[in-house]
């Protein structure tokens, strides 16, 4: 186990950093606002992640997809149980239009709604130019743990998280 420094005895912590640029993670991955709700935890999943940027055609962040927008979602999708249950008009092999599968196939139900659907809608984003300073007030003051960089353009060109304002104390 590797031990932790103390960091009282150490004195303040100072910000190495005095720009957005000195901070962000450049070239993030993103996901597509077109992309499927089941695409998205997929995304999340496979990378470890707790939420990602969420882009428009043009590659300009719209919103942000978390896992608990996820979670959220999933928790209001209303299921609704027919009047009459199905299993007295259908074998297990037919189809909700009332077709008989082929022999091997198999029914997947689907998530059908979209991120832009389920995405925060708001993108707190500043310039790569921006202080460093101003960028963890930006963090502290709107209570979130991520801002954007975009590029002149509004082009998603890095982000920074808590993690990476951690990271450059020292």
């Amino acid at each position: 186990m590797t031990s932790q420094p103390d960091l009282q005895a150490a004195g303040p912590l100072t910000l190495v950093a005095a720009t957005a640029a000195d901070l962000m993670t450049p070239k993030p991955v993103s996901i597509s606002q077109n992309a499927t709700v089941k695409e998205a935890i997929a995304f999340l999943s496979d990378r470890g992640f707790s939420a990602a940027p969420v882009i428009d055609e043009s590659g300009r962040p719209v919103g942000v997809v978390s896992r608990a927008d996820i979670v959220i979602h999933h928790r209001n999708k209303a299921d609704y149980v027919p009047a009459v249950p199905d299993y007295y008009g259908k074998t297990d092999s037919d189809t909700s239009s009332g077709e008989p599968l082929a022999g091997d196939s198999q029914v997947e139900t689907t998530y059908q709604s979209r991120v832009r659907d389920i995405m925060t809608p708001e993108v707190f984003s500043v310039s790569s130019e921006a202080p460093a300073r101003r960028v963890v007030g930006d963090l502290v003051g709107l209570k979130v743990h991520r801002v954007f960089v975009v590029d002149q353009g509004g082009v998603l060109v890095g982000v920074i998280s808590s993690v990476d304002v951690l990271r450059h104390l020292r």
